[in-house]
C-alpha cells in the first residue's frame, strides 16, 4: 500500500491535458481557453448613444435647437445634424454625423417646436459610447487559460467571435460491477441492493460540465467485465469502475484491466474509506477502480478523480483545501489517513455521524471532508485540521 500523498503524486505525474479542439461558442460553456482570443473589429463599431434623448453639438447646448429626424437602434441610414439642430436618438443607436453629445430626454423640454436643454451638469461627450470603447480591433480579448463562463461567452459573441480553441472535457465511462445491484423503483429480492453510485457520479460529473457520460453494467464475471471494459476504452478517456477492486473471489477489475493492456500504476492506498483504490493507464486513457461502497466512491472521486478531470481539461482543481477549527474531538487509529464527512461554517468544522463507508446519509449533508493524516490518533476540540471544501 502507498500513502495518500504518494497516490496523488503518481496520478499527477501520469496525466497530461487533452489536445485542444475548436468549438462553437454554443458548445464552449465551462471550458478553458487553449489560446489567446483577439478582437476582430472595434466594439462598438461606431459612436453610439447610451441613453434615450437627443443628439446635439455640445457647443450649442445653451441655445434652442431645431429638431431634425431621429436615430433608432438598428438603423442603417446615417443622419447629419447641422449647426443649430438636434436629433431624437434612442439607446444603442449610432450618433448622427456632426453630433458629439447626448442629452437625456428627462433633461429637455420642447418649447415652440424647439429643443431646450435643462441639464446644468451636461459635459462634452456625455452619454456617448465611443467607437472601440469596449474593444479595439486586434486587442487581446481573453487569455489562454481563462474560464469560459456565461458572461465570457456573451462577451466573445458581442465582439463577433463564433468559435474558440479550448481544452475538451474528457469523455467518461462508468462501469457498475456486481450481481446484487438493481435500479431504484424495482422490487428488492433477497441479497439485492439499490444501485446509487451512477447517480452520484454522473451528477458530480455534470456539475463540472462533463456531459458525455456512458454507463455500463457488468456482472461479477471476468469475461463479461473484460468485454465491457474494452467497449469503454473504445470511447472514453476516463473509465470509472465501481466495486470489484478488492481481493475476493468475485473481484475481477485488476485481472480484466491487465487483459485489456492497462498498466497498473497503483493498487491500495493507506486511507479510510477507499483503501482498495486502483489507478491505471493505457496511453492517454486513465482508469480508476473505485470501491463499491457509496461513501468510498465519492470520497475517492473528490480526492483523485475530480483533480484528474480538472487537469485533463486545463482547469484548477475545484476541491479547495484549507484549515478550520474542529468543533468536537475525534479519535482514530494510526496507520491510515481518514476522510471524515463533515460540515464547515464560519471557520469551524464538525464531523458528522455515520462515517461507515456504506452509509451515504451524512454525505448528503456534508459540504467538506476532514483529512486526518496517517500518524494522527487524536485531535482535540478547538484544534485546526485540514479540510477539503466540496464543489
Amino acid at each position: 500500500m502507498i500513502s495518500v500523498h504518494e497516490a496523488k503524486a503518481l496520478i499527477a505525474n501520469n496525466i497530461q491535458p487533452l489536445s485542444p479542439v475548436k468549438l462553437p461558442l454554443s458548445q464552449a460553456n465551462q471550458h478553458i481557453l487553449a489560446e489567446d482570443v483577439f478582437a476582430i473589429c472595434d466594439i462598438p463599431a461606431y459612436e453610439q448613444s447610451s441613453m434615450d434623448g437627443y443628439a446635439i453639438r455640445f457647443a450649442e447646448a445653451n441655445i434652442a435647437l431645431e429638431l431634425n429626424g431621429e436615430m433608432a437602434a438598428g438603423t442603417n441610414t446615417q443622419l447629419t445634424i447641422n449647426a443649430g439642430q438636434a436629433s431624437r436618438i434612442f439607446t444603442g443607436a449610432p450618433l448622427p454625423s456632426g453630433a458629439d453629445t447626448v442629452v437625456m430626454q428627462e433633461k429637455t423640454e420642447i418649447l415652440d417646436g424647439k429643443l431646450v436643454i435643462q441639464d446644468r451638469n451636461l459635459s462634452a461627450g456625455l452619454n456617448v459610447r465611443n467607437k472601440g470603447a469596449e474593444m479595439k480591433t486586434g486587442a487581446l480579448a481573453m487569455r489562454k487559460g481563462d474560464y469560459l463562463s456565461p458572461a465570457a461567452l456573451g462577451f466573445l459573441a458581442g465582439i463577433g467571435i463564433t468559435g474558440v480553441s479550448v481544452f475538451p472535457m474528457p469523455k467518461v465511462s462508468i462501469i457498475l460491477t456486481g450481481k446484487e445491484l438493481v435500479q431504484p423503483g424495482e422490487t428488492l429480492a433477497f441479497g439485492q441492493v439499490y444501485e446509487s453510485n451512477s447517480y452520484s457520479l454522473k451528477a458530480a460529473l455534470n456539475q463540472e460540465g462533463i456531459n458525455q457520460v456512458e454507463i455500463f453494467e457488468a456482472d461479477d464475471d471476468l469475461e463479461v467485465l473484460t468485454t465491457i471494459l474494452q467497449k469503454a476504452l473504445a470511447t472514453s478517456e476516463i473509465i470509472l469502475l465501481t466495486g470489484g477492486v478488492s481481493v475476493g473471489d468475485y473481484d475481477f477489475v485488476l485481472e480484466a484491466s491487465a487483459r485489456c493492456g492497462i498498466q497498473k500504476v497503483f493498487h491500495k492506498v493507506k486511507q479510510k474509506p477507499g483503501k482498495p483504490l486502483f489507478f491505471g493507464r493505457l496511453e492517454q486513457q486513465y482508469i480508476f477502480g473505485l470501491p463499491g461502497n457509496p461513501s468510498s466512491v465519492l470520497s475517492c472521486f473528490y480526492n483523485y478523480v475530480l483533480p484528474t478531470l480538472a487537469a485533463l481539461s486545463g482547469k484548477i482543481n475545484p476541491v479547495k483545501e484549507m484549515e478550520a477549527e474542529l468543533s468536537s474531538a475525534y479519535k482514530k487509529s494510526a496507520g491510515l489517513t481518514h476522510f471524515l464527512k463533515a460540515h464547515y461554517q464560519n471557520g469551524k468544522v464538525i464531523p458528522l455521524g455515520a462515517q461507515e463507508s456504506f452509509r451515504l446519509s451524512t454525505f448528503a449533508q456534508a459540504n467538506c471532508l476532514i483529512m486526518l493524516e496517517e500518524e494522527t490518533e487524536q485531535v482535540n476540540q478547538g484544534e485546526r485540521v485540514k479540510i477539503m471544501l466540496l464543489p
